[in-house]
């Protein structure tokens, strides 16, 4: 397999402003936000576009999810720290941003026998009482796939796209070696 189409389903990006942030002050000031310290130790904002929700920590760490591309997470976190300086004008405007996660789903247009795979392929767990898919640990590129019998995959643990790509067509290229596929 040459080309997988994989499409991503939600990135996870964090940054740290490197500033304390007052939440409570915070959530007066944002729209759209969930904030109850008994519950959760952060702040939940709902942005709408794009369409993602950040937690915002005291710390001054936040950790942005819900984004289908990373143009739109990096967008979703810098939209967020901007709201959060009308409140606090010393937020600093430099600060990283980090891509922990990306979830992407593929399709590898062919069933497959899970049992026959958790016997022949490496680094596999299977337990079909427990959750329906075969979780397949790739270790180059560092991604977890997860296989159901229908031939659909999620992979999740990339930090690129690139690499949620390659986790897949080398799963499948393995698949094919071993004629499972």
């Amino acid at each position: 397999m040459t080309d997988v189409d994989i499409k991503i389903e939600n990135i996870v990006a964090s940054a740290a402003i490197g500033k304390d942030i007052k939440l409570t002050k915070v959530s007066k000031a944002l729209e759209g936000v969930d904030f109850n310290r008994e519950q959760f130790p952060g702040l939940v904002f709902k942005l709408k576009e794009p369409k993602t929700a950040a937690l915002i920590f005291s710390s001054g760490k936040l950790v942005c999810t819900g984004a289908k591309s990373i143009d739109d997470s990096i967008l979703a976190i810098n939209k967020t720290v901007d709201l959060m300086r009308t409140v606090d004008k010393d937020i600093p405007h430099e600060f990283e941003i980090k891509i922990q996660n990306i979830v992407a789903s593929a399709n590898l247009e062919a069933t497959l026998n899970l049992e026959a795979v958790a016997l022949e392929l490496e680094n596999t767990e299977y337990e079909p009482e427990q959750f329906p898919g075969l979780v397949y640990r790739s270790q180059d590129p560092k991604v977890v796939l997860l296989l159901f019998g229908s031939g659909k995959v999620v992979c999740t643990g990339a930090k690129t796209k690139d690499d949620a790509k390659l986790g897949v067509e080398r799963a499948y290229d393995r698949l094919s070696e071993l004629d499972l596929i």
